[in-house]
Formats: structure tokens, sequence, C-alpha cells
């Protein structure tokens, strides 16, 4: 009997296969798909076709729990039928299952594999029909059908199905299974054993659900009043933020638009400004979060609110410490760092300094970038460059409208989110690269950005509201002003750097590249020694630039070098020094012009400037019998023939004082050139050049070798100043001259020239030809006055117009 008991105990409390169910439950009578995934769930399935099909069913209360235990579990789930079973790719399984009775999960056996549950079966029962019973079970369906008028999308054989069932459990079952949302409104009927009790819970629900669904159709009415047909989506949505709203529930967009408009509070911009930005924000309330316009208003917002509205650095106004950094970071340049110094100076003294425009102009490579960043790092402001080589759009300034698919703030509002304070400095780099085309011209729109009586509101296109740009200090570079627009130019305070000397390279090579390029290159100062001199033969036969870029880069190489001979020869200390330089560099790229070995007839040294420094030229004249043509070469400019045009005619004028034939210029052809044609040569600075050229060529002189010269003639004589003083100087220097004549109205510009140059040059300062003459002229006879005629000189024909 003992026996029988224990067998007839184990048929009445089952041993399953258990299956947890994550946000889902089944009732019987339910035929449900399901997709399943864990390793002991695929294995519960397939213990279960392997023995009676039966399987048991339970909802998790917590579904991101992974292996549940019992306490993870509800007590009542569902012994259901395995009906079929699809393997799909991944190992997961869909299957599908029916309902078939109520069970208590008393036990779970836990194995590796899978888990077993032991079951109280509680089996589907017809209970008998009391008054009470039948009343509730009418109730329910009188509430069921309310429900369906409400909801008109429940199929009709459903419909039929439960209408035609007389058992109050399987009618309960199948409402709650298909009309409940929520997984514990329907698991307070499942785990309810009770048929009674079970319609009595599922008529108060049932109420709830149709209170639900008159909210849902009144909110669908209004929303349908608000969109078109053709906006299901936005609908959809709509119609479940009314749902929370009458429930009382805060949604995702609420939260995000009361973020906004802390953050707004919070920055305390501009009364005008905080309105647009609150509007704005609150239109999100009335826009679906899957529509592409709440997508471009979240970003507008994202951006305006990311500006630096009152965020400012603390400004550093001790002099002494600025002076300190520019020292130390840049060799020279006294010009620039004087005027930083006196910028400091005002805003201790003035407090509320409108930020200054500063326009470093020069050659590349002289520094102008990064003596910006000195500044900025000297006044402790946040620095930003902004590069405006090759902007030719005006919305690259101004940015783009946001009607348009991809508008984006501009340049100046990306750098001040990028600077992240209202103070900062910007470095508009290259302003003199700045192009116009059909889109508009970048150019006239930075007149507002650096005008000080326009920029404290400041609108970008895309922002739509003024930014204060008045505490901004910008700083540009350029390498010419001839191509910035007079109307900006007018707003800029222009500061020239001019080339460096080559005992500036030499400082500045042992100061800041070498030492810079050792360390990069893992190189110490007594594996690697450069002299002086080296130094300088780098300067004048690897290098032709103003600045000292090309220098750095063969520096790198020197290192480069050095770094491979120490690690395959195993040498420890390289002395570079000129007699051993070829072996780095290899054979001299540049013969630097020198001055020419003897004098010579009809060659003159005029002096040029350029985008990368000063340059000596040699302008040549050949005097031909012909018909009086005048023949120009060497790729010149209209500006430069102009200038030959002019010292032509002057020479005419006075061929007389110069004992020339009158008629040369009928029966002789000019032939002027000036070599390196292939390099273009424009401006009216080798005006005195040519005419001495000429002179000499028709009048025999030869031209002193060491004499060089630089200013614009007129067609009486008269020389004009010219630009470009310095760099020229420092090119004649380097070439060899011993003389330069200028105009007299350049004597100012010597001041600019370093004092080791100043001193080994003799500088005559001429106001008419009769000095250059004089001076460039060798005189083998008396040289004549040109303003006066006191006859031809001693030994010249007046028919022929050459030397006899």
């Amino acid at each position: 009997m003992e026996k029988n008991k224990k067998v007839l105990t184990k048929i009445k409390n089952p041993i399953l296969p258990l299956l947890p169910l994550r946000g889902i439950c089944i009732f019987p009578y339910m035929v449900l798909h399901l997709d399943v995934g864990r390793e002991k769930s695929v294995a519960a399935l397939e213990q279960a076709m392997v023995s009676d099909q039966q399987i048991y069913l339970v909802s998790q209360k917590d579904a991101e729990i992974d292996e549940p235990n019992i306490d993870n579990l509800y007590s009542i789930g569902t012994i259901s039928k395995v009906k079929q079973l699809l393997k799909l790719p991944g190992g997961s399984i869909r299957v599908l299952v029916e309902g078939l009775y109520r069970g208590k999960l008393l036990n779970i056996i836990e194995n590796e594999k899978l888990n077993t549950a032991e079951i109280e079966k509680y089996p589907n029962t017809t209970p008998e029909m009391t008054p009470k019973l039948e009343a509730m079970t009418r109730t329910l369906k009188g509430i069921f059908d309310e429900y369906l008028r409400i909801i008109s999308n429940t199929p009709k054989e459903f419909i039929i199905s439960v209408m035609n069932i007389n058992n109050p459990g399987e009618i309960a079952d199948l409402i709650s299974a298909n009309v409940l949302a929520n997984l514990e409104d329907k698991m307070q009927i499942l785990q309810e054993i009770d048929i009674e009790k079970r319609v009595e819970k599922l008529i108060v629900l049932m109420e709830k659900e149709i209170e639900i669904a008159h909210l849902e159709r009144d909110i669908s009415d209004k929303v349908k009043s608000q969109i078109g047909k053709n906006q299901r989506e936005y609908y959809l949505r709509e119609q479940a933020k009314a749902i929370q709203k009458e429930l009382g529930e805060d949604d995702g967009i609420s939260f995000q638009v009361s973020e906004y408009i802390k953050k707004i509070d919070k920055l305390k911009m501009p009364k005008q400004t905080s309105e647009k930005l609150i509007a704005d924000a609150q239109r999100l309330l009335t826009m679906s979060p899957n529509m592409p316009d709440t997508a471009l208003l979240k970003t507008y917002l994202d951006t305006v609110l990311s500006l630096p509205w009152n965020t400012k650095t603390k400004e550093n106004k001790d002099l002494k410490r600025a002076k300190s950094i520019l020292d130390k970071e840049h060799y020279g340049l006294d010009e620039v760092k004087e005027r930083v110094l006196e910028f400091l100076a005002v805003r201790q003294l003035v407090n509320n300094a409108k930020g200054s425009i500063l326009c470093f102009v020069g050659p590349p490579g002289v520094g102008k970038t990064s003596v910006a960043k000195s500044i900025a790092k000297a006044l402790k402001r946040n620095y930003v460059r902004m590069s405006l080589g090759g902007v030719r759009d005006e919305a690259d300034i101004r940015g783009h409208r946001k009607t348009y698919i991809g508008a984006m703030p501009g340049r100046i509002i990306n750098a001040l989110r990028q600077a992240k304070s209202s103070n900062a400095m910007i470095l508009l780099d290259e302003i003199d690269k700045l192009g116009s085309d059909f889109k508009g011209d970048p150019a006239s729109a930075m007149l507002e950005v650096l005008d000080s009586e326009q920029n404290f509101a400041f609108v970008d296109h895309y922002i739509e509201v003024p930014f204060d740009l008045s505490d901004i200090m910008f700083v540009m570079t350029a390498n010419t002003v001839d191509h910035i627009p007079r109307p900006l130019l007018d707003r800029m305070e222009v500061i020239n750097l001019s080339s460096y000397t080559a005992h500036e390279k030499v400082q500045i090579a042992q100061r800041y590249l070498i030492p810079k390029q050792r360390k990069l290159h893992g190189i110490n100062a007594a594996n690697l020694r450069i002299q002086n001199q080296a130094v300088a033969d780098i300067i004048d036969y690897y290098t032709r630039e103003a600045g000292v870029r090309d220098l750095e880069r063969q520096i790198a190489t020197i290192c480069r070098k050095t770094a491979r001979k120490i690690v395959e020869d195993d040498i420890k200390k390289i002395n570079l020094t000129v007699e051993n330089i070829e072996l780095f560099l290899g054979k001299r790229k540049y013969n630097f012009d020198e001055i020419k070995a003897k004098d010579e007839v009809g060659v003159a040294t005029g002096l040029a400037w350029t985008q990368f420094g000063g340059d000596t030229l040699n302008i040549e004249t050949n005097i031909l019998d012909g018909k009086g043509q005048v023949v120009l070469t060497g790729h010149l400019g209209d500006i430069m023939k102009e200038s030959a045009q002019a010292a032509i005619s002057y020479i005419r004028s006075i061929s007389q004082l110069l004992g020339i034939d009158k008629e040369f210029y009928n029966t002789k052809d000019i032939h002027i050139h000036v070599p390196d044609g292939a390099t273009p040569k424009d401006g009216p600075s080798a005006g005195i050049t040519i005419a001495t050229s000429l002179i000499s060529a028709l009048t025999g002189y030869a031209v002193k070798r060491d004499v060089a010269m630089t200013g614009e003639i007129t067609l009486r004589g008269r020389i004009l100043p010219v630009g470009g003083i310095r760099e020229k100087v420092l090119a004649a220097f380097s070439a060899g001259i011993k003389t330069i004549i200028l105009p007299v109205e350049n004597s100012k510009d010597l001041d600019d020239i370093p004092t080791e140059v100043r001193e080994k040059i003799e500088f005559i300062k001429a106001d008419v030809m009769d000095t250059v003459i004089e001076k460039a002229l060798i005189k083998q006879a008396q040289t004549p006055k040109l303003t006066l005629f006191e006859g031809f000189p001693e030994g010249f024909s007046n028919s022929t117009g050459i030397r006899q």
C-alpha cells in the first residue's frame, strides 16, 4: 500500500519541463507562437517533445533575469502542449503551444541542461451555475459587448465563439487573453482558481478597459482633426501621448522640453532670445518624435544652448608674465610684442575695452600663426583657429537658414562652440585668401563680424538670435593686404611681420628649431651639434624663403639621418659643419645671388619684393641696329612694362644732355631682359634700375657691380617711394651689395632694418635720377648734369650714341 501511495502522489503532482516566459503569459484554451532562445528553455522544449509534449509555462516577475529561481516566478502557470517546433538560425526555436489548464508551481528541480518543475494540477471544470454566477456571467458578456462596440477591430469569429460559450471560467480566460494588455492584470485572472472570483475580478478590470477605450476614442477624434489621413504614424504617436496625459504619466518629450527650459533659464540669455527659444522648445510638445522636423528642432536647440552665452575665462593682465611668454617663444618680432603689451596695458586701465582686431601680414613661415597662439597663452584666453583659405560662400560665415536640408551654423558660431568662452581669441587664418562667387561674398559678411560697433548683436542665419562678439579678440593673418577688400582692411590694425635676417634665422634655429627636432627624433644635444656657420649655409644654399619652414624641414632631414647613423653605425656623436653638410643634405640646391665679378655695361642690379621676402634682380639692356623697336622679355607684368616705357621717354627727353643721338629711338632697337624668365615680375620699383641699365647701354658707361637700387621713375626723372624696403635691403646684404640707392621718402623705413645690416651698407637717398647716375655709373668721363645743359660729355659722339 505504501508503494502504491507513492505512485499515486507522483501522478497527482507531475514533474514537467519548465519554460519561463518574459513579458507574456498563456491562458488555458489559448494557442500562441513563442520564440525561445535561452539554452535551458530550448532543452525544456526538446525534452517535452520526446515525452508527452507537455510543458509548464510560467511568467517571470522580472523580465531582465536570465536564470530565474522560484522567487522570481509567479506561483500559477499553465500546463501546455507543444504542437509544433521550428528551428531558426542562431540556435533559437519558434514553437506553437496550446494552453491546457492551470498548474501551481510547487518546486523547481534544477539541472545543468534544463530545469523541471513539480506541478499541482488545476484541471478545467464546469462549475454549477448559481444565480449569482449566472448574473455575473451575463454582466461580463454585456461589458464585453460594450467594449466591442467601442473597439471595432475585433475579429467576428472570436466574438461569436465567446458569446456561444457557457462555461464562465472559459469565457473569463478567453476575454482576459485577448482584451487585457497589462501583464499584471492578466496574472490576476490567471492566478485566480475560484471561477466565481475570477469572473468578478475580470468585471472590474473590464470596466477599467472600457473607460480607457472611451478616452482613447475621444483622443482619437481630437487627433484626427489635427492631422491628415496619410499621417498614420503621427496619429498613433499622438494617440499614445494623449493616453499618457490622461493617465497622468510623464512622457519623454515633456521631460526633454522641461530640461531645455531649465537650461535656457540657467544661461541667463537676453529676454528676447530666451522667449524665442522657450517657444521653440514648447513646439516639441505638438510634434511627433519621429518627424524629421522634430530632430531638426532638437539639433537647433542643442546648438544654440551649447554656445558660451555668459561663459568667460579670467583674463591675465600681468605685463611681465605676458612679455616673458612672448620673449620665450619668439625671437625678435619687437613690434608685435609691443602691440600686445599695449593692449594689456589698456585692459588694465579700462575693464570694458572692446575686443581688438589685429592683422599680422607677412610672408609664409615668419610666425604669424604661432604668435597668435602665444598671445592667447599670455592672455589666458581660449584659442581657436579658423582657416578662411578658399572660402567662397557667404553661408560659411553667416550659416545656412534652417529651411535648407543639412543646414548648419557658420564658422564663427562653430568657433565659439569650440572655444567654450565668449571672450576667446579667434584666429582668422589666411584672410587674404577669401574668394567670392555667385553664392555671395564672404568678405562682406566679415564686415559685421569685425566691426565693434555692430558685432555686439551678430546674427547667424542658423541660430536666428543675436550673439555678442564684442568681447572676442580677433587676430588675422595674411601674406599680403593687396587682396583684402578696403572696407574690411579699414577695420583692422595691420602689423607687418617682415622676413627674418640670416642672423635671426640662425638664432631661431639654434634656440627653437634644432631642440624641437632633436626631441621629435629622440636625439639629445650630445648626439647632434650643428654649428652656426653650418646653419648659415643651410639658410643660404638649401632654402630660399622669408620664414623658417623649409629650414625646419632641412633640420628634420639632418636629425633623421643622424638617428639612422646612431642605430646602424653605433655613432654616439655627430658634429655638423660646413665641410660635412653635403653628406646630410646633398649638393647645394641654390646658388645665392652674389655681386658680379666685374662691372658691366647695360647691366644694373635692382631689388625686388616677393611673398617669400626680398630678392636681387639683374636688368640687362642691349642696343641693336634696327627701326626703333622696344622688346621686353622676362615674364614682365604690365606695370613693369610701363616703367620701361617711362624710362625710355625720360631718356629721350634728356638725350642731348647725355650725349646720345636724339634719333636713337628710330635707328636702334632696344631689348630689355630680366633673367629668371619663368618667374612673373611686376611693379614700379624697378623703374630707376631700368633707366640706369638703358643709360649705361646707350652711353657705354659701366654700372658699378656692388650698387643696387630701387625706386619708381617719372617722366621728369623724379624718384618716387616704393614698398618692401626691409626685405629688399636684407636680400642685397645677403648678395654682398655694399651700396643701395633708394628714394628719399623711404628714409623712414631704414629704422626697421637690423642694426648689424644697416651698419655694413651705405645708403644713398635720391630724389632725382642725377644722383642715381652719379653714384651708379663708373666715371670714366665727367658725369653730365641733367638739370642744366652744359654740352656733351667728352668722348661721346652726337651721331652714333656709342662711346668712341
